[in-house]
């Protein structure tokens, strides 16, 4: 009777131990989904963009995302340039396309402040755990493209803070730029401002793909869950204008 009973204690304690380690399992696989940060992106008038971000595909990206957003950059910038069917961009302190962020809009403890770009972590450039695709809702770095003057390669390490947002899927893209995360609420306003009135669409013309209002990004926040990303890599910006001044 005593052996009976000592068995079924056994029994009850291995069962009570497979049941806490499968809740266990199914708890870390669901903390680490809610760990992914999340950024909303407010604009005035016309209301909020929530992109979730993903540090596994893109670390250093997401990081320096998040160190400039959380430290106000991007508020009261605008969305320069729009392309109906493609994509919208921002995040240039400029408004122009030409604007680049400095190491002291990352960190307050910098002896000499300069501009600064970070790596392109995508498979052109030798990154190769960025499989995100550049669909519809996805999130990307810009950054400058000098292939028509023989320099492609430096244009992969030369994304700072500009971003643009996918409308619709363009495989062209994919491997070339660094995607970050995709938007999980507010399509409808990411389409609302990709088709703003522009000043004209002309290519190569002045004012091409901006808005004539541009919309005003009122704030950008993330929320990282209590994760600290740190302070981003930097290198340091390409000078193609001083290259053909030597």
């Amino acid at each position: 009777m005593k052996t009976k009973t000592i068995v079924t204690i056994i029994a009850i304690i291995l069962v009570i131990a497979l049941i806490g380690v499968l809740g266990y399992g199914y708890y870390e696989k669901f903390a680490k989904t809610q760990q992914n940060p999340i950024a909303t992106i407010e604009i005035e008038g016309y209301g909020k963009v929530i992109i979730e971000l993903y540090p596994e595909v893109a670390p250093n990206t997401v990081a320096n995302f998040i160190r400039l957003a959380n430290r106000g950059f991007y508020d009261g910038l605008t969305f320069h340039r729009t392309i109906p069917d493609f994509m919208i961009q921002g995040g240039d302190k400029l408004g122009n396309g030409s604007g680049s962020p400095s190491l002291s809009d990352i960190n307050d403890d910098v002896e000499i402040d300069k501009e600064y770009c970070i790596k392109g972590e995508f498979v052109a450039n030798g990154y190769n755990k960025n499989t995100l695709r550049h669909e519809e809702g996805v999130i990307s770095m810009a950054r400058g493209d000098y292939s028509a003057y023989g320099y492609a390669e430096e244009g992969y390490n030369s994304a700072g803070s500009q971003f643009f947002i996918m409308t619709k899927n363009t495989s062209t893209l994919n491997g070339l730029y660094a995607a970050f995360g995709k938007v999980i609420e507010g399509m409808d306003v990411v389409h609302n401002i990709e088709n703003v009135e522009v000043v004209t669409r002309e290519t190569n013309v002045e004012g091409s793909d901006k808005p004539v209002n541009p919309p005003v990004i009122k704030s950008i926040t993330v929320e990282t869950y209590g994760v600290d990303y740190g302070i981003p890599e930097t290198v340091d910006p390409f000078n193609l204008s001083q290259l053909f001044n030597q």
